[in-house]
């Protein structure tokens, strides 16, 4: 009976020291790494929208295609910007027929100077050689009196010329830089920039995500479309307690586990750490300052960066992961 009695003791003195050498490893390498189950994976996403709204009358491409920067996506009905821009180009010719216009009332206004300048002094001529004729009565007071009243009339008429000439030179002498000019080169301006996105064309790398566009739909400027996720752009936001946070910082190495991949490790660096807790940039933050509050520890999302994957493990937006964080 002793015996067992001693056998049994050593058993849980053995069980203990395993016990106390399992919790010493646990804490040590748990002090190693620190790791979290709330982690999805994100990526960059370009929405894509037409900058001019419009009917589509081709589209290029189909959903979760992927695509290379500029290859064509979908266009949109060329025909009303063409338009647009004919009339633009319209505009532009009155406007510069307008100022060739304004060219010649200048010369027109010029030459009535002229002819005024000429009438006046010879106006006064005459009133001078009357004048002379009336003192050694040769001519009547009424002569003289008529010349001075001619006189006085084209210098009025010189008067008017002169400022009909400066009004016709108040315009810009160029005609490049009258305004109506100006105007009407702009117009052309944004109708060939317009007629050119009718033609829609990728951004950058990536793969087309969430697309219902077919020919015939009526699109307007602005309104995403699809989605265009970018090529080498994907990364993990694992959401940490705040209490977690110590000894994480950019630049550590990260083993990662995608739920989608069993059995699969990846590797990663920690990119940066948000400047706040995912629900201050909620939709509807907490108001801790009313009502019954109960402190609970907040989760602060930590970007963290993919090392190169290759093609037998593709990634995709929003699956789990567990992440572990090398601390040292």
């Amino acid at each position: 009976m002793e015996r067992l009695k001693a056998h049994k003791k050593k058993i849980i003195i053995v069980l203990v020291i395993v016990a106390l050498i399992a919790g010493l490893s646990f804490a040590y390498f748990a002090g190693l790494s620190r790791s979290t189950e709330n982690a999805y994976i994100n990526a960059d996403v370009v929405n894509v929208a037409a900058q001019v709204s419009g009917r589509v009358i081709a589209v290029h491409i189909k959903d979760n295609q992927h695509v290379h920067k500029g290859d064509a996506l979908f266009d949109i009905d060329p025909e009303p910007f063409s338009i647009a821009l004919e009339r633009a180009q319209a505009d532009l010719a009155l406007a510069r027929q307008s100022a060739r216009q304004d060219n010649a009332e200048v010369a027109a206004a010029r030459a009535l100077v002229s002819q005024a300048e000429s009438d006046l002094a010879n106006a006064r001529n005459t009133y001078t050689r009357d004048k002379e004729l009336v003192e050694q009565h040769f001519l009547s007071q009424q002569s003289l009196e008529d010349a001075q009243t001619r006189m006085q009339a084209l210098q009025a008429t010189l008067e008017q010329a002169h400022a009909k000439l400066a009004k016709a030179l108040s315009a810009p002498e160029k005609t490049s830089e009258r305004g109506d000019v100006l105007k009407a080169q702009a117009a052309i301006d944004q109708a060939k920039l317009d007629l050119e996105h009718t033609h829609v064309i990728a951004a950058q790398d990536g793969q087309i995500s969430n697309l219902s566009l077919t020919a015939g739909s009526l699109v307007g400027a602005g309104t995403p479309l699809f989605a265009l996720i970018a090529d080498n752009s994907f990364h993990i936001d694992a959401n940490y307690k705040e209490t977690e946070l110590v000894g994480i910082h950019p630049g550590q190495d990260v083993d990662i586990q995608i739920d989608m991949y069993p059995g699969q490790h990846f590797k990663g660096t920690v990119e940066s750490l948000s400047g706040g807790t995912g629900t201050a940039f909620s939709l509807l933050p907490p108001q801790n300052a009313t009502g019954n509050w109960v402190k609970i520890a907040q989760r602060v999302p930590v970007r963290i960066k993919f090392a190169p994957t290759d093609a037998a493990h593709p990634l995709r937006i929003g699956a789990t992961a567990t992440v572990s964080v090398q601390l040292k």
